[in-house]
């Protein structure tokens, strides 16, 4: 007899429970990730987007890397500011879908990698700006996925990350949580006959630190600053997490700006 999957609170107990169970939810909702991303947004996921990408001020020198990038939504948007951007995602078919979309053939210096964010396949100091949407929420180790990026940044380099907030107001909190699971469940139920495949959302974000830890986080794994705007009344957050200049170059621009004083 094959043996019980366990649920989905069980699944997320524990880093290596949440990480096939994470993988597993992504590569059964990949064909579905774009409208689901809309519906449960009511359509604003891609505003929220723009807003991150207008925030990174990207050009064309910039060298950019889009984690858990999913279908391709902020890659693509970045690489529309002019950046050579990378794609990368843990699941093979939201890849597939990524590279079959026309923006694809709109942007040739995009370019997509399957990979893990926990174990990035990049040198250090490789990229200018690295972003993310809802990629932070999902990982089995926050701090891990953090120093990682950290890593491969460039000094001076930035992280801007859009993901679900964790309310501190109890009550809103409550109300919150009760709505995500009672339309992801209904959602799950219709698309997939399986109440917890969105049910996943509002599970996470309980055990999601919210965003005023995620910079703290971001500060003990090295960042030299991070600050958070939040979206939709604190519901969603974007952060902004710079990594410290190098020493030698911030040395001359202080002695830039003594000059010009």
């Amino acid at each position: 007899m094959t043996p019980a999957r366990p649920g989905l609170r069980a699944s997320l107990a524990s880093p290596e429970g949440k990480r096939v169970y994470v993988r597993q939810l992504f590569s059964t909702i990949a064909d579905r990730y774009d409208l689901i991303t809309v519906l449960l947004s009511y359509g604003q996921d891609r505003r929220w987007k723009r807003r991150l990408v207008a925030l990174a001020q990207a050009s064309a020198g910039t060298t950019a890397l889009d984690l858990a990038c999913g279908t391709g939504d902020i890659t693509f948007a970045v690489a529309g500011e002019g950046a050579r951007t990378i794609g990368l995602d843990i699941t093979p078919r939201m890849l597939q879908i990524a590279r079959a979309k026309p923006a694809a053939a709109r942007h040739p210096r995009t370019a997509f990698v399957a990979g893990d964010m926990m174990v990035l396949p990049f040198p250090s100091e490789r990229f200018d700006l690295v972003t993310t949407g809802y990629g932070l929420r999902n990982v089995p180790h926050l701090a891990t996925a953090i120093a990682e990026i950290h890593r491969v940044l460039r000094p001076g380099g930035r992280l801007l990350s859009l993901d679900f907030n964790r309310p501190a107001n109890a009550a809103l909190r409550t109300l919150y949580l009760t709505y995500l699971t009672i339309v992801g469940s209904a959602v799950g139920l219709v698309l997939h006959r399986d109440p917890d495949t969105y049910r996943y959302i509002p599970e996470s974000i309980r055990r999601y630190p919210g965003a005023a830890a995620v910079c703290e986080l971001a500060r003990r794994q090295g960042f030299a600053s991070c600050e958070y705007l939040p979206v939709l009344g604190g519901l969603m957050a974007i952060h902004d997490a710079r990594k410290r200049p190098n020493a030698a170059l911030q040395s001359d621009s202080d002695r830039a700006t003594l000059l010009r004083s």
